[in-house]
């Protein structure tokens, strides 16, 4: 099968929301609603999408659910923007097989993980990594996220993976700003970085991220825009206000429940549904109150932002 347009060439830059994927009252995938997120998003002027990554629920999707949502966002882009697909499975033979179908839908790139569950070594995933790539010609961005996958990509294997030409990108997600300039340092221009914890954003870009992928994004993508667009114009005033009003929100990103608090977010900002999937559940409780205030907050003071 093959994508309805040509796949964009994705430059790795600007703001890249890591989508959501909609779920109907029996948790079955709603494509419609699915649709209607990934397509309010390229409406509102982001970058690129980033599906089926953590935020998209990937792990507790089946094979033929991330090739439906990867086809509705392909549809929902329509050549306006790229469609960048996470390749997440237990197994290097199944990131093989799903980062084969990606291509065929009309991705235009994709974010790959270690492989889930099993901790490998850097041989190993430096193996993973090269055998996906090969699989292949789509550019990729390599997903590095050691609080929650257990796994660092090591500036050494870095180094060694240099030579695979499809390996272009580097999503950075270490609660460490100070990883930035070790990776520029180590590896210069070879990878492209983009910043991957919403909390580190600012950071990230400042330092040499030339991207970011981002969750609060889904909820808010008009601050996302507009504290990009600061960083790149020099304007750090602008981009501080922003940042310091969105910083509340922007620590959801790094929770251990950020799936739930982000789509608790796009509900409440009127752009999707609270639903996941177990064995993730809702938000409830105190937690859910302090999330909802720390929205409704937000949702109250945005137009306050220095335009």
């Amino acid at each position: 099968m093959t994508g309805a347009t040509s796949p964009l060439p994705c430059d790795w830059a600007g703001v890249f929301p890591a989508v959501t994927t909609q779920f109907d009252a029996d948790l079955a995938v709603d494509l419609p609603a699915t649709g209607a997120v990934q397509r309010a998003l390229v409406d509102e002027g982001v970058h690129g999408l980033v599906v089926l990554g953590t935020v998209g629920e990937n792990n507790s999707l089946s094979p033929e659910e991330k090739r439906a949502v990867l086809g509705a966002a392909v549809a929902s882009a329509a050549g306006r923007i790229p469609v960048i697909a996470g390749v997440s499975e237990l197994t290097t033979a199944a990131a093989v097989r799903f980062a084969r179908d990606a291509q065929a839908l009309g991705a235009s790139g994709l974010m790959v993980l270690p492989a889930m569950v099993y901790v490998p070594t850097g041989a190993e995933l430096e193996a993973h990594f090269r055998a996906v790539a090969a699989a292949t010609s789509l550019p990729i961005m390599l997903y590095n996220n050691p609080p929650a996958y257990r796994t660092t990509i090591e500036l050494a294997t870095l180094a060694r993976l240099a030579d695979v030409a499809n390996i272009v990108a580097l999503k950075e997600s270490t609660p460490d700003s100070r990883r930035f300039t070790d990776l520029i340092n180590a590896c210069g221009e070879r990878y492209v970085l983009l910043a991957g914890l919403d909390d580190l954003a600012f950071e990230g870009l400042v330092l040499g991220a030339r991207g970011w992928v981002s969750g609060l994004t889904n909820a808010f993508p008009r601050e996302s825009l507009a504290l990009y667009a600061a960083l790149r114009a020099g304007d750090l005033p602008r981009a501080r206000a922003i940042y310091r009003w969105f910083m509340p929100l922007l620590h959801l990103d790094a929770g251990h429940d950020l799936v739930q608090a982000i789509k608790l977010a796009e509900h409440i900002m009127g752009r999707g549904s609270e639903r996941v999937r177990p064995p993730r559940r809702p938000l409830e409780g105190a937690r859910l109150a302090e999330v909802t205030a720390l929205i409704q907050r937000a949702a109250e003071t945005r137009e306050a932002l220095p335009q």
